[in-house]
């Protein structure tokens, strides 16, 4: 069994970094300032990811915590502004997705952690999935409605977490329009989270607490990996 730790990762000042990065996302402050992002962002970040390994080898050996500060489990504070019409060039949340092992060459449920000013999240599933991968979840919840409720209304998942994502405004042409799941099946994201607090997040031990989060959404994980045919 993982042992428990109360080791503090995160601290308030990783807050005030990102409050005072949203009001000045530019450049030369962000350079002026890249000793706080790395003593108060970077550096905690992956020390979160090396502790959570173990944790998460626990609740499933296909799912990968990497610890590496660039192409690794945290995602880049660097925004791509090609395509985007804010171009404002720095992220001001801190994201942790632990992919699936099949991630690259499939689309694969992941364990997710948001951090940022007034908005912190912890959860898992999918995240606007492939047409393909989405058809199969539908089909999924359609062979064994008994399952998807279970997995999602049921148990420590419905105690701490809540399905959220965009929809669509009609199920699809295939199914049931009056299914008991027609809501469920005009789903456009399968995401479960639970809301955290700042408190919550600087709070010892919060890498446990983040652990039982993730085993909280483990039927959820289980439900998405089946249906797109990658092992959990």
């Amino acid at each position: 069994m993982t042992p428990a730790t109360k080791q503090t990762f995160f601290g308030p000042e990783l807050f005030s970094f990102l409050e005072d990065l949203r009001a000045n996302n530019n450049r030369e402050w962000f350079a002026a300032n890249k000793h706080r992002y790395e003593n108060h962002l970077l550096e905690p970040a992956l020390a979160f990811i090396d502790a959570f390994a173990p944790r998460l080898a626990k609740i499933s050996p296909h799912f990968r915590a990497d610890a590496r500060p660039s192409g690794g489990s945290l995602f880049r504070i660097y925004r791509d502004t090609r395509f985007a019409k804010d171009k404002s060039p720095y992220k001001t949340n801190l994201g942790i997705h632990f992919r699936h092992e099949r991630a690259k060459d499939a689309h694969a449920p992941g364990y997710y952690l948001h951090i940022g000013p007034g908005e912190a999240f912890a959860g898992g599933g999918l995240w606007h999935p492939s047409t393909d991968a989405a058809t199969r979840i539908r089909e999924a919840i359609v062979a064994d409605p008994q399952r998807w409720k279970r997995a999602t209304r049921s148990g420590a998942f419905a105690k701490r977490m809540e399905l959220g994502g965009d929809s669509l405004k009609r199920v699809p042409s295939w199914a049931d329009a009056e299914h008991e799941l027609a809501d469920d099946l005009r789903r456009k994201d399968f995401f479960g989270s639970a809301r955290l607090s700042g408190s919550d997040v600087v709070a010892p031990g919060f890498v446990d607490e983040y652990a039982r989060i993730c085993r909280a959404a483990a039927p959820l994980m289980q439900f998405l990996c089946d249906a797109v045919d990658v092992p959990y």
